[in-house]
């Protein structure tokens, strides 16, 4: 069952680094100017979306898990972690490597920019490349402690992180004016997070078997779930960033600032999604295995809980914005980024209510649909971004990035309607 508990911590996780950016962020676009800035947003958006290139088998540890009997539990949970935990660590390092590669080959090319150095661009991208190993194995030992229901655990860590990743930046801002000391910080505070998932993850098998070994039985019946979440897991992060590097490769760097700042504002809205659908996702796979004749009117009541919720979160944004923005950032406002946040309300809806669909559909272990949708609103997606972007600037980003929303929104609910409520 869903506790109150449980959403209350994840959003305190989700929430509180929020609060610690709405403070520190008008400070770093003031320190940083909007070039650095941009490309530390782009950093931050890498980095947070990096945990997806576990080949979607932290999602999938998380639903196996929480579908087994007590007895089957207590015999395999220490081989499917290590399972896990072993594909994901040479997941995350062949990503790495491949971004390695671009560094070693030019990427910091790619950008756009008249402050940053070269020298200083690849430091940066080298950076991140040593930690999307480390991501992809944090969201493996955060998958089995979501299954286990360790939420308060699992969100004393992210409000740490939240910390570390938005007010770091400005404790290195005092040794050094660029961007490698902010990103070094962030690469060693997702090292200590691993360490401190891990350690959580061990403290849900006190009472497993001490079996541990690599079973290809379980790494196979893994796959078949968790290699169509990486195909979500690869595609949602490239739709979901592409908006910020088309931006920055159209335009320029300081346009992704114009764009970013009232995209986080919006977007982070979605932690009051983020907090529910992280507890019912591990809940609907339970309740599927073991009282599916419940499923049905309890995902109808945290569905219209959660679309209320969001309906007027989306309307009392669109009316401050305008007011918020200017209040917040002072002259480094324009009034294009509240148009921009008034654009973005629409897909934040849409996607908020996509959210339970989605957790519906892949707690009943078919992850092969979502997957085919990202794959036929990819191309879509792109092309209105392209087309967009050149008629309306950043606010065309926005226009396609509320479009594939919808779409997504509409492809969602018809599987579902159609199968399951």
């Amino acid at each position: 069952m869903i506790k109150l508990s449980h959403i209350s911590w994840n959003l305190a996780g989700l929430l509180l680094p929020l609060i610690i950016a709405a403070i520190t962020v008008p400070a770093l676009l003031s320190s940083l100017g909007q070039e650095r800035f941009g490309l530390l947003a782009l950093v931050w958006g890498i980095v947070g979306y990096a945990g997806s290139l576990d080949l979607g088998l932290g999602r999938a540890l998380t639903q196996y898990v929480a579908t087994l009997p007590v007895e089957q539990w207590r015999l395999q949970v220490r081989s499917v972690l290590k399972t896990t935990s072993t594909l994901t660590f040479f997941s995350g390092s062949l990503f790495g490597l491949l971004l390695f590669a671009a560094a070693s080959g030019g990427a910091q090319h790619w950008f756009n920019t008249k402050t940053v150095t070269e020298t200083e661009l690849a430091t940066v991208i080298l950076l991140v490349a040593f930690v999307l190993p480390v991501q992809a194995m944090s969201a493996t030992y955060r998958g089995l402690c979501e299954a286990c229901q360790r939420f308060q655990g699992i969100n004393i860590i992210r409000i740490l992180l939240g910390i570390v990743t938005f007010a770091g930046p400005g404790i290195a801002l005092l040794y050094s004016e660029q961007l490698i000391l902010p990103v070094l910080l962030l690469v060693i505070a997702r090292l200590l997070a691993l360490v401190a998932f891990r350690i959580l993850a061990l403290r849900c098998l006190v009472d497993a078997s001490s079996n541990a070994q690599f079973d290809r039985s379980v790494a196979h019946r893994l796959f078949s779930f968790g290699g169509w979440v990486t195909v979500s897991g690869i595609l949602s992060p490239v739709m979901l960033q592409a908006d910020r590097f088309t931006i920055g490769a159209l335009l320029s760097a300081a346009a992704v600032s114009a764009y970013v700042i009232p995209y986080e504002v919006v977007v982070q809205s979605l932690v009051l999604v983020g907090a529910v659908s992280a507890t019912v996702f591990p809940a609907f796979s339970r309740m599927i295995a073991s009282q599916p004749e419940l499923l049905h009117d309890y995902f109808k009541l945290w569905f219209r809980r959660i679309a209320v919720l969001m309906l007027c979160v989306a309307i009392a944004l669109v009316l401050i914005l305008p007011v918020l923005l200017p209040f917040w950032l002072g002259d480094k406002s324009t009034p294009d980024m509240a148009l921009i946040g008034q654009i973005l309300c629409v897909g934040v809806f849409a996607n908020a209510l996509a959210a339970m669909y989605y957790a519906l559909i892949q707690a009943h272990g078919r992850a092969d649909v979502t997957a085919k949708f990202h794959l036929i609103e990819l191309p879509v997606f792109l092309i209105l971004l392209f087309l967009l972007i050149h008629l309306f600037g950043p606010a065309g980003a926005a226009m396609a990035w509320s479009s594939r929303m919808l779409l997504d929104l509409l492809l969602l609910r018809s599987y579902a309607g159609k199968h399951y409520v």
